[in-house]
């Protein structure tokens, strides 16, 4: 990762479907692919498994309400009150000098505790996931959040996944939910009868 922070930083903005989601992309990778932290609260960012320092420093700004990390981008929430022609800027310029100054975007022991995970999965379960990854997650990320298998429940036939980043509270994604997760994962995995969403 050092070698790739020696290259000059640069760092575009994008919206996204919840007016109160920003998202931050920067052009090197900040988690392995496959993996995201979500960080709705300030303590969450300092639990064992997900401890990130850059999540602390993003909750010092007061508007901040939750943080989420995948990939190359951070999306950040703000409060309802702070609009974000106001701090846009603001928390820009921030990334930009933390990256420059190569601080830590994770504690090493959260790398160390989510690159260890081996498990095993059901044939219908690698299916489901290879669904999310190849159709949902590239839009889903598009959009500043992420997608994430949580459990499959063979006898009912429900798949839970978890919504994070700007998934989290936004308006349009219950919609995208069920008329294009679910409509998507029945048609592809006959085993899928509906599709829930944990941490909405």
């Amino acid at each position: 990762m050092d070698s790739l922070l020696s290259r000059p930083i640069s760092i575009f903005t994008e919206g996204s479907p919840n007016p109160n989601s920003m998202k931050f992309v920067v052009n090197f990778e900040l988690v392995p692919a496959g993996l995201s932290f979500d960080y709705a609260e300030p303590g969450d960012a300092l639990l064992d498994g997900k401890a990130s320092p850059l999540a602390v420093a993003l909750f010092g700004f007061e508007f901040v309400r939750r943080v989420f990390i995948a990939g190359n981008f951070i999306t950040v929430t703000k409060d309802d009150a702070t609009d974000w022609d106001d701090v846009l800027f603001e928390v820009k310029f921030f990334l930009k000098q933390y990256f420059e100054e190569k601080k830590p975007v994770f504690a090493q022991r959260t790398m160390d505790a989510n690159t260890t995970r081996v498990e095993v999965d059901s044939e219908t379960v690698q299916k489901i996931k290879a669904v999310l990854d190849q159709y949902v997650r590239p839009a889903v990320e598009s959009d500043g959040g992420a997608i994430n298998f949580h459990s499959f429940d063979e006898p009912t036939g429900t798949v839970k996944v978890l919504l994070q980043g700007s998934c989290s509270g936004c308006p349009s994604s219950t919609l995208t939910l069920k008329a294009g997760i679910e409509n998507l994962l029945t048609r592809l995995v006959p085993d899928v009868k509906q599709v829930e969403a944990e941490g909405v």
